[in-house]
């Protein structure tokens, strides 16, 4: 075995639906690692890798049990997600694990104790923080250029919404949708929420509602030291992919904006045209999603702790249930009153 291929990561995939699709090209395009195998009960969406990634179609059985495979990538529906870190936790695997970790926070608890207990490594998927605008942003915030932060405002609006029988399983909008979200505000406040205040509506879609969730919700989050984020999230947005942030802090602010499908402007005397925003994550958030499975292999190979670890899964889901349970009920929720009874 030559030096090259010692360093190549070997990954099992488990899932190759929409989101081990976004991951198996991720993995693509890293070098020092190789999809070695993915499982699927789908059999057409697991021979789609296959003939596009050259890798082998195996049970998630023979993936945990495989000697020449290294980590593994858990794309699967939610409530399979703790199972099965804890699963391969335990076959001294390391993970890769989509958000959120589970719906409840004591099974996330009970899972990230067995993590702990086998040393295994586990990595939550918040691409987000390892997208090319979001990391320059923080840089700035970090070079001390606007100061102190003060507010956060985060916008998130898909351009429609998932199918009724994902929503189900996914846990809703704040578990699923402003999770993301709620990573981004603990990373760029630099401090733990104290209460979150939210509101949630069904402004697009009845059967949304009588799916059991809201489709337009929005929060607000305060630190103990005063620290504010403002939340916006939304279904529907007609004009594609909405993803923008700003930042304002004592001496100044800081923002990234929306990505179009080119960068050109056109200017005539009906006024200025820009092309459409890009049409979903899995366009957007490209770079980021290479970017974080890169970080991952690269973690592995030099034995450092992932920066998006099973802990901030933990406390981003304790946000989007003191969310949920806001909205309920019209009441400021704590997160670390839910931890604490969890």
């Amino acid at each position: 075995m030559d030096l090259k291929e010692k360093l190549m990561t070997k990954i099992g995939l488990l899932g190759a639906g929409r989101i081990g699709q976004v991951h198996a090209r991720a993995v693509s395009s890293v070098p020092s690692a190789q999809l070695v195998a993915v499982a699927d009960p789908m059999p057409t969406a697991a021979e789609a890798l296959r003939d596009t990634y050259g890798c082998e179609i195996r049970t998630i059985a023979q993936i945990r049990d495989s000697a020449d495979i290294d980590a593994v990538i858990i794309c699967t529906p939610t409530d399979t997600h703790a199972d099965l870190i804890e699963d391969f936790a335990r076959a001294g695997k390391a993970i890769f694990c989509e958000k959120p970790v589970d719906l409840d926070l004591s099974r996330v608890k009970a899972c990230l104790k067995v993590v702990d207990e086998m040393k295994a490594t586990l990595m939550v998927g918040f691409q987000r923080r390892f997208d090319p605008d979001f990391q320059a942003l923080r840089a700035e915030i970090d070079a001390g250029h606007i100061g102190e932060v003060e507010m956060v405002t985060l916008i998130s609006r898909d351009p429609g919404a998932p199918p009724y029988d994902y929503i189900e399983r996914s846990g809703g909008i704040f578990r699923d949708m402003m999770i993301h979200d709620f990573d981004v505000a603990r990373w760029m406040l630099g401090e733990e929420v104290e209460t979150v205040q939210a509101a949630g509506s069904v402004l697009t879609d009845p059967e949304i509602g009588n799916r059991g969730d809201f489709d337009s919700a929005n929060a607000i989050l305060r630190t103990a030291s005063g620290k504010q984020c403002t939340i916006s999230n939304s279904r529907r947005a007609t004009f594609g992919y909405d993803q923008r942030i700003e930042v304002h802090g004592s001496g100044g602010s800081v923002a990234a904006d929306n990505h179009h499908q080119s960068r050109v402007t056109l200017a005539n005397g009906a006024g200025y045209t820009r092309p459409p925003l890009l049409d979903f994550f899995m366009t957007r958030y490209i770079a980021a999603y290479a970017a974080e499975i890169e970080h991952f292999v690269a973690c592995l190979n030099s034995g450092q702790t992932p920066r998006t670890s099973g802990y901030d899964g933990l406390m981003s889901l304790a946000l989007a249930e003191a969310a949920l349970e806001s909205a309920r009920t019209g009441q400021a929720v704590r997160p670390a009153d839910l931890l604490s009874r969890s």
